[in-house]
Parts: structure tokens; C-alpha cells; sequence
């Protein structure tokens, strides 16, 4: 296993662009949609290497969709919700930017740890075939002129080939089925602004950043954005968009726009009622559902799963619903790390459990994941949907667990020795600047 050499210099890499399946856009009303805002931004300039300039992923074969990966697909998504959902803020995840960031993490791993992250993404689904689904999915979305979703994906890791090794076999597999970008790069302050000029371009600057700082025990990033952006099927007129009270989870009265439209496909069962709003183009809608007087809507999601939301989809009876829809625009960031180690994969989080021997080997300890953070936005108007996410899967070692902290922030004495002796040949002190 070797890092990947003398590859050229660059930032544009790979990117699929393409649409979000409709039988999916309302796992939480409209918490599915994932994709981000419709400003044209300059892309800012990522000085990392990017290995795969000039390399196109090879052609690997996809696996049809079927009924067992709709199926077991949706539990993870209806899963992952009901585990991540803030009962005190509108809440916002993209289950998909989540299993695409996740699965490419999981060609890393063995044995057990692998065993565990099957369990959980795909309930059974051997990864060697959620690699195949995941690309056939991805290449089957839609992107028209006015409705579109784009995916990213991408590898970051630490240009330190004393302390990381990361096999090609990793690297290439999640360039073929994921069009992974590809970066080495130092993991210092210009990575930072690279990173998140990654995030910023790839979600047209809906999400501006995912990262903070880089840690010193961090040793790998893997990266998923997905971009939504949709007109309605029929846009709003001013006529239809008026002012009204809506009454908050928590008894407060909030004053807000109304949209108001005639749908044609009605929603109901015995906990809920909804629509199905159409966005322009046919491929892609909007699922409103709003549970029975009475019940909290965090009870209703903890009843909602994903034979539940597909049933209730395929019941849509065709008749007249008069739709009033709030305008709404809000951003939500969660660590997912709790969640996705009480769904079935703690031993991903331990750095003493995890084995991801086929991401790479640190000479400072077993690697492990540091942290799955997600971070989306949503904007619903008179227009359509615009929508972003982001999934940031950090990869660290034990260093920083090992290692005791110094930091020269105040005056300090210094020397410099004969090793053979320990004699200072130097003494000195800092006291200021």
C-alpha cells in the first residue's frame, strides 16, 4: 500500500450532476431536499493536489434498482431522522449526502467495523453491492433546465507520508463508483481555506464551510455536497401569498407568508394528512405531512418508517387539495455521531475498536472516525425549492489521545544541548516580542 505519487497539480476534478428520486423528498416535509442555492459564485481556487486531474474513474458496473434496495435503503434514511431531529428547531438532514459520505468511508473498512456500517446503511445490503446501487442511483437522477441536483464527493488526506499510508485500491474504488475528487494536501491553514472553498463551490454558497480547524490527530477527510434547486411545476402568483398565524411546537404564534395553490394528489391515514406538489420538469416533488391534531410531531416521525412513508405515497388518491404552504428558509448543522453508534456502528468511533486498515495506516495509531458532521439548507418560495447539504466524515488517529499539550503563550526558557552528554551548549529565555 503507497500513497499516490507524481500526479499533476489542479482543483477542478469530477463533479455528477444530476436529480433526487421523488419517492424520497419528504423525509422530514421537505427536510429532503438537498441541494443549495441558485447564485452564481466565482470558484475559488484549491491549491491541494488533486490526483484525479486528467483521470477519469474507471467504468465499473452498476446493479439495477430494485425492490430490495428500496426497501432496506429507506430504513436507514427514516432511521437516521428520527435519531438527529431537534424537537426545538426546525431540523433539516439529507439521508443521502449521509449514506454516500458514510459508504465511501466504509471501502475503508474490515472485518467487524465493516460488518457494523453494513448493518446499519444498507440492513443486510453487502457493500460490494451498495457501491453498485449508489452509482446506478446516482446516474438514474434527472437534471433538466429547470430543476437540477449535483453530487460531490470528495477524499482529503494528510500529505505526511512518514505517518500516513493510504492504499490506491481505497482511493480508486471510491473514484470509480462515487467520482470521488481526489486531494493530498498538508492539512495547515491553506487546507483549511480549501476544504471549505471546496464546500462553498460545491453548494454554490448555500453552506459556506464545513471545517473550523484542522486537528492535529486528523488524518483524513471524506466529503459529500449535494445541490437542489427546482422551480414548481406552476409558480406562485402575488395574489396567492398572504399573511397568517402558524402555531410553533411550542404554543408561540408566529406571523408568516402563506402560499396558497390547488394541488391534484391528497394524502391520508389514520395519523396524517398531506399533498404532492409537483416541480417543473415531472421528475421531482414536494411531500407535505401533517400529522393529526394532537399528536407532537416528534411522536409522529418516531411512527414513521420507510414502508409507512411508501405506502402512503403509492395511496395518493387524485382529487382536489387547496394547499397552504408556509414560505420558510433556515440552515441546521448535527454531529451524527451518537446517532449512527446507537443505530449498530460504534466500533467506527473507537479508536481502540475501529478497523479501517484498507483506508490507511498511521504510524501514530489506529485511525477511526473523529466526527460525521452534517450541515443543510433550505430555502421554500413562490418559486421552488432551493436547497443544500453537506457531509463532512473526519478520519483521525490516536496522536492527539497520546500526546500532552505545550503551548509557548507566555515567557519560557530554552537551551540547546550535546546530545552525547545532555550538556546545554545554548541557554535562553523568551520573555516577549
Amino acid at each position: 500500500m503507497v500513497c499516490l505519487k507524481g500526479c499533476r497539480r489542479g482543483a477542478t476534478g469530477l463533479i455528477m450532476r444530476r436529480g433526487l428520486a421523488w419517492l424520497m423528498v419528504a423525509l422530514l416535509l421537505p427536510a429532503m431536499f438537498v441541494g443549495a442555492a441558485g447564485c452564481s459564485l466565482q470558484p475559488p481556487r484549491i491549491q491541494a493536489a488533486d490526483l484525479m486531474e486528467g483521470i477519469v474513474g474507471r467504468e465499473v458496473e452498476g446493479k439495477e434498482i430494485d425492490d430490495l434496495f428500496l426497501q432496506k435503503v429507506p430504513e436507514f434514511y427514516f432511521e437516521l431522522l428520527k435519531r438527529t431531529v431537534d424537537e426545538k428547531k426546525n431540523s433539516l438532514v439529507s439521508p443521502l449526502s449521509v449514506m454516500l459520505a458514510l459508504a465511501m468511508t466504509a471501502n475503508g473498512a474490515r472485518n467487524e467495523t465493516l460488518a457494523q456500517m453494513e448493518a446499519v446503511l444498507g440492513h443486510g445490503i453487502a457493500l460490494e453491492d451498495l457501491d453498485r446501487y449508489l452509482l446506478t442511483y446516482a446516474r438514474s437522477l434527472p437534471t433538466g433546465e429547470k430543476y437540477r441536483l449535483s453530487i460531490a464527493n470528495s477524499i482529503w488526506f494528510r500529505d505526511d507520508e512518514d505517518r500516513l499510508v493510504v492504499p490506491e485500491e481505497f482511493l480508486q474504488k471510491n473514484a470509480d463508483y462515487y467520482k470521488a475528487q481526489i486531494y493530498k494536501a498538508p492539512f495547515d491553514g491553506q487546507t483549511l481555506k480549501d476544504i471549505n472553498n471546496w464546500v462553498a463551490q460545491k453548494t454554490e454558497g448555500m453552506i459556506d464551510k464545513i471545517l473550523n480547524e484542522i486537528s492535529y490527530d486528523t488524518v483524513m477527510y471524506l466529503l459529500n455536497a449535494i445541490v437542489f434547486d427546482a422551480e414548481w411545476e406552476r409558480i406562485y402568483r402575488a395574489h396567492e401569498i398572504s399573511r397568517g398565524p402558524f402555531v410553533g411546537e411550542d404554543g408561540q404564534t408566529y406571523e408568516v407568508d402563506f402560499m396558497t395553490s390547488e394541488e391534484s394528489l391528497y394524502l391520508e391515514d389514520e395519523f396524517t394528512i398531506g399533498f404532492i406538489k409537483p416541480y417543473a420538469g415531472g421528475h421531482y416533488s414536494f411531500v407535505a405531512l401533517l400529522p393529526g391534531e394532537g399528536i407532537p410531531l416528534k411522536s409522529y416521525l418516531d411512527s414513521l418508517d420507510g414502508e409507512r412513508f411508501k405506502a402512503l405515497i403509492q395511496s395518493a388518491s387524485r382529487e382536489g387539495v387547496l394547499a397552504v404552504l408556509p414560505k420558510f428558509s433556515y440552515a441546521y448543522e448535527v454531529s451524527m455521531n451518537d446517532a449512527l453508534s446507537a443505530m449498530g456502528m460504534p466500533d467506527a468511533f473507537s479508536s481502540k475498536a475501529a478497523d479501517f486498515g484498507d483506508l490507511g495506516r498511521s504510524s501514530r495509531g489506529n485511525i477511526f472516525i473523529g466526527e460525521v458532521l452534517h450541515k443543510t439548507f433550505i430555502a421554500v418560495d413562490e418559486r421552488g425549492t432551493r436547497a443544500g447539504a453537506v457531509t463532512k466524515v473526519e478520519m483521525k488517529d490516536e496522536a492527539a489521545m497520546e500526546m500532552r499539550v505545550v503551548r509557548l503563550d507566555r515567557p519560557f526558557v530554552y537551551a540547546i544541548i550535546d546530545n552525547a552528554t545532555g550538556l546545554p551548549i545554548f541557554i535562553g529565555t523568551v520573555m516577549g516580542f
